[in-house]
């Protein structure tokens, strides 16, 4: 299996098979986010994708694929088409096929197309929304607004294929703190996906939110004021029926809650953590990781 770069992969993708089609992200300009800074975007070749699916149907039974790197779905709809076909065909024991995704490539596939994606593998579409305010997202260049976040969230919705949306803690600073989680909660709860997983924003030297960081003219919350933004997410939000985590190594506080039925208990449990103000509860810094 041949590798162009560092590959980051979700966490619930720790066990997959983790297949490179593409090379960066699309997009690349979020200023919160180091990851592919050094790769310049491009789409692999058939020949290259091939060989690495010929060669994984040589390791055994594969329950789950992954395709890298950060904006997989981008790739034009009979391409992708061919991609799944192969993997499908050479690879036994699969059950499920995921893919990160943002705005820009989401809404350029039908819903049509992308429930023809879900009926050859497609399995779950990783989607990084980040915040729900319209200013947030304009400072950290995410290259869509509220709007086309909601749009993009629902068409993956209407296709049928499982969504899981990743938000982050701290993105709108000290100043938009509780207006983030308030409008972020909002937008989660008009596109109602299966899965949010709630990140903690670790800024990283060399980004453009870490010259805004050293600079003064962004404030990161302090710890309980990222546990008041979490709480506030998930008070303010209202689901169907959603896995709702915190658990990836940036947070400071693990949650895993299947809302709404335990929105009750863990609000509960945030806000004694709060009113405590005890940090020792917390996950120490050195644990922390991005």
């Amino acid at each position: 299996m041949k590798y162009d770069g560092a590959i980051i992969r979700p966490p619930s993708e720790a066990h997959s098979l983790l297949l490179q089609v593409t090379v960066g992200c699309s997009h690349n300009k979020c200023t919160f986010c180091p990851a592919y800074k050094e790769k310049k975007f491009r789409i692999k070749t058939d020949a290259e994708i091939e060989e690495d699916i010929l060669e994984a149907s040589h390791y055994g039974r594969i329950d789950k694929v992954f395709l890298c790197d950060g904006d997989a779905l981008i790739i034009p709809q009979e391409r992708l088409e061919k991609i799944l076909l192969s993997i499908r065909k050479n690879i036994r024991g699969l059950d499920r096929i995921g893919v990160y995704a943002n705005a820009k490539s989401i809404l350029r596939k039908s819903a049509a197309e992308l429930a023809r994606l879900r009926d050859m593998g497609l399995g779950i579409i990783y989607f990084g929304v980040e915040s729900g305010n319209d200013e947030v997202l304009l400072n950290i260049r995410k290259g869509a607004d509220r709007a086309k976040l909601a749009t993009a969230g629902k068409r993956v919705k209407e296709s049928g294929i499982p969504l899981s949306v990743t938000v982050l803690l701290g993105i709108g600073g000290v100043e938009k703190s509780m207006e983030h989680a308030r409008d972020t909660a909002s937008l989660l709860t008009e596109i109602d996906p299966e899965y949010v997983g709630a990140l903690t924003v670790m800024v990283v030297p060399g980004t453009p939110l870490w010259e805004s960081y050293t600079d003064g003219s962004f404030r990161l919350p302090d710890k309980f004021g990222l546990i008041a933004e979490l709480g506030a997410m998930i008070e303010h939000s209202d689901f169907s029926n959603c896995f709702f985590t915190s658990n990836h190594a940036s947070n400071y506080l693990p949650v895993r809650a299947r809302l709404p039925g335990d929105k009750k208990r863990i609000l509960g449990i945030i806000n004694k953590i709060i009113q405590s103000g005890d940090s020792g509860v917390l996950k120490p810094e050195f644990l922390r990781a991005l």
